[in-house]
């Protein structure tokens, strides 16, 4: 199989290739930029799977298939969590959220692999995730949940919850009040429903809250410890991987 990455931080485009490496899936090569891409789809045999980040250095990834006929899978690579995801399923093998999760790739090569090679290319139509990208769609987000306490229903309100985090294969809302409560749901089920301006997964055990962060400090190998106002049962750490969009996303 002949696979490229389009990815214009070389550091993230690196850390995929090491990824796919383990997956035991040769990169053919790395392109970074649109300019870049364009010159070598002209020169060069078209692969069978493309993983395409959005945004490059100058400009939008789509520009490469206004001026390349490409037919090879894609895979979306992206930060545009909030909205768009509808336009790339449907124009895509699969997308995968910075910072890449390992099971996550491990889940979009294996739908990439499961297709027949009659279904293993795309035919490519950005125009309506260029419309969501202007435009993106309003989302509800979750602004409460109901969890059992004894016999009764308790509704507990969004902004009173300062982290959500998994524990012996439970997920746990923790809130402003020192209460943790016991949540029908995981994490992965959380993305859909949080509002990204307010939450952040920095692990794969944690989200916290923007308004509940009190401090941050450095930690060992590159990472953050976040201090929150009032949760002080576990370290909450954030993962090395996802540090650099951490401080982004509170900017």
């Amino acid at each position: 199989m002949k696979i490229i990455i389009i990815e214009d931080e070389k550091p993230s485009a690196r850390r995929l290739q090491r990824m796919l490496t383990e997956l035991n899936m040769e990169t053919q090569t790395m392109l970074h930029s649109v300019e870049e891409s364009i010159d070598w789809f002209q020169t060069n045999a078209h692969p069978d799977l493309i993983f395409l980040d959005i945004q490059l250095s100058d400009g939008l990834s789509f520009e490469i298939f206004e001026t390349i006929d490409i037919k090879s899978a894609v895979i979306f690579t992206t930060a545009y969590d909030e909205y768009a995801l509808q336009a790339f399923k449907l124009n895509s093998i699969d997308y995968l959220l910075k910072p890449i999760d390992d099971d996550d790739l491990k889940r979009a090569v294996s739908k990439y692999e499961a297709r027949t090679p009659q279904q293993q290319s795309v035919t490519l139509d950005f125009n309506d995730i260029k419309k969501l990208l202007v435009n993106p769609i309003e989302r509800e987000y979750k602004k409460r949940f109901s969890v059992k306490v004894g016999q009764h229903l308790k509704l507990i309100n969004i902004d009173d919850i300062e982290c959500f985090y998994s524990e012996n294969k439970g997920t746990y809302a923790y809130t402003s009040e020192g209460r943790n409560y016991l949540l029908d749901t995981t994490l992965e089920q959380l993305e859909e429903e949080l509002e990204p301006q307010k939450f952040f997964r920095i692990s794969r055990k944690f989200y916290v809250n923007v308004n509940a962060i009190k401090d941050m400090v450095s930690y060992t190998n590159s990472r953050l410890q976040i201090k929150l106002k009032t949760f002080a049962e576990h370290d909450v750490i954030v993962a090395r991987e996802r540090v650099k969009d951490f401080k982004e996303w509170l900017s």
